[in-house]
This record gives structure tokens, sequence and C-alpha cells, in this order.
């Protein structure tokens, strides 16, 4: 586990200033629950606060020094529990009785706090969220349950009620764009393609920069995009099916159509480069924005948002993307 610390958190202020006066005026809630999409930090954030709890120093906590950071960084800290569960999509009723109702009762073997992480407490049956619920409404004092869930809402209302609940937010496009940048050393239209398509996700936009796949994708819609308007026919219904033989995530592919056009736009509006995500394609950009009219590029949008809601109503993948490729070509 990596040594992180307060300042490592980026865009979430808000929710460390909570846990960080928790720590500095001794107000620890017997449980929490963090709610964030996937990637957002959740699981670090509860890493970190966890080994604050825990850590022995008089100082800034955590040290990420002492014996108990030691310890909770090696992934070996006895009072720090993880729960596990066997099946992917349940954790059961049986995982919280083992792993926390049969063991919370047992005190602290050297620190001060117990503390348990549930990770995708969404997907706790009724079962296990009832099991939970006796233990929340009774813990001991030396207890503390953190649960990280992208749903919150899936959860029974009861166990929301003795949570304090934290949400984590959309980080912005340009503080995601330089972290990239100066943290990851991501050259600056690779991190402004990753950070605008991550939609305020840091975790997102980190794996987007090492994505083969995505990598790939981005490559093939491009190629799509900067040569339109001469493919014929038959060879943009070999592009569309390609989506599909390739198995590219027809979202996000839409996502970078999308992007290409809102650059054509802003540069036939702006004459600038400055906000343009695709800058390593500049020539093409300035060609489609002499080449489109204002009407055109509205159309085409307009096209990108028809096409995304058919295939959510399972509209056929392939027919519906040869479809937009020629509003993208007319």
């Amino acid at each position: 586990m990596e040594a992180t610390n307060w300042q490592n958190i980026i865009g979430q202020t808000q929710l460390t200033n909570n846990l960080k006066n928790a720590l500095k005026y001794n107000k620890i809630s017997h449980a929490y629950l963090l709610q964030g999409e996937k990637l957002s930090g959740k699981k670090m954030i509860a890493n970190l606060f966890a080994r604050a709890l825990e850590c022995e120093s008089e100082g800034e906590r955590p040290c990420n020094q002492c014996r108990s950071c030691r310890q909770a960084l090696n992934g070996n800290h006895p009072d720090i529990i993880y729960v596990t569960h066997e099946k992917p999509n349940v954790i059961s009723v049986d995982n919280i009785r083992q792993q926390i109702n049969s063991d919370i009762a047992i005190k602290p073997y050297s620190s001060a706090y117990k503390i348990y992480i549930v990770d995708e407490a969404e997907k706790m049956n009724t079962h296990a969220q009832n099991a939970l619920l006796k233990t929340l409404e009774e813990p001991p004092e030396y207890a503390v349950i953190f649960l990280l869930a992208s749903k919150a809402g899936a959860m029974l209302s009861t166990i929301l009620s003795r949570c304090v609940v934290l949400n984590t937010k959309p980080v912005p496009t340009d503080t995601i764009k330089d972290y990239l940048m100066k943290q990851i050393q991501v050259p600056d239209y690779r991190a402004s393609v990753c950070a605008s398509f991550a939609r305020g996700n840091i975790g997102q936009a980190i794996q987007l920069t090492a994505n083969e796949d995505f990598d790939r994708m981005k490559s093939a819609a491009l190629n799509v995009m900067k040569e339109i308007s001469q493919l014929e026919i038959n060879q943009l219904a070999a592009q569309a099916k390609k989506i599909s033989e390739e198995k590219f995530n027809t979202d996000d592919y839409l996502d970078l159509c999308f992007i290409w056009y809102r650059d054509v736009l802003l540069y036939k509006a702006c004459r600038e480069n400055c906000h343009i995500i695709f800058k390593e394609e500049m020539a093409y950009i300035k060609a489609a924005a002499q080449q489109y009219a204002y009407e055109q590029l509205e159309h085409i949008v307009q096209a990108i948002e028809r096409a995304r809601s058919r295939i959510k109503a399972n509209v056929n993948q392939d027919l519906t993307m040869e479809l937009l490729f020629f509003d993208m070509k007319s």
C-alpha cells in the first residue's frame, strides 16, 4: 500500500476536512458510508483515515512512520479488517456474521480502534444488511465501520440513518489535467484527453493514461472522424461493424466522437486552440471547421446523442453506428 497523506487526496477538500476535523476534535463516528463512483478514491480515503485513527504519532496523522502505520501500509495491521466475499456480486449474511459480527466483540489487539472496511457495500444482500444493522445499533465504543459504496441508494434506509454519509465530488478537469502532467508526467495533449474523458473521476483519468485498449479505440475513432468525408458507404458500414468486432465500449466511443466535434465547433467559433482537447490533430480540426457549417455540426452533435439513446434502448448497435456515420458524412 502506498504511503499517502491528506495532501494526496485531490479535489475532495470538503470530505477530507470533515474527516480531519473528526480526528482533531476526537469526534469519531461508529459508522461512515463513503459514496462515490468506481475509482473516485473511496478506498484510498478509507485506508488513510484508518491509518490516521490507529497512528501512534503526537503530530500529524497518519505519520506513515510509526509501527502502526507501517503495519497498515504492509497490509497486516491486526485491528484494520477488510471484509471479503467469495461471490463477485454478493456480500452474503455469512460474510457479515463471520467477519464483523462474530469478531467485533473481541477488543482491539494493539490499538485504540478496531476498524472494519467494507468495499462495494451496495453488494450486501438484504439479509447481510439486516445482520450488519444489529451491530450498528449497539457497536462497541472502539469499533469503526467504514462502508464504501458506488450506489448508496441500493442500501437500506436504516443502514444509512446510522452512518455519517460522505460523498466524493467530481474533480475539475483542469485539476485532473494538472495532476496528470505534474505527478505522472503525462504529455499535455494526452492529459487533456484523459482528464476530459474521465468526467471528474481522477482515478479513471489515471487508469486511462495506461490503458492500451482505450488508446486503440481512440485511434480508431479519430481515424474515422478525420476521414469521414472520403469514406464510401461500404467503408462506413465496415467501420460501424468494427466497433462491435473489436469490443469497443460504445458509450466511450461516442464520447470520443462528441469531443472531436466539440473541438471542431470550438475552433470554428474562436479560431484558437487553447481549449482544444485533440491538439495533436489540429490540421484535421482546422480542415473540418472549414468544411462544416454550424448547422451541420449541431446536427451531428444531436445525432451522437440520438445514437447513445438508441443503444441504451437496445437498438442494433451496428445499424445505429452506421446511421450515425452517415449523419457525420452528410
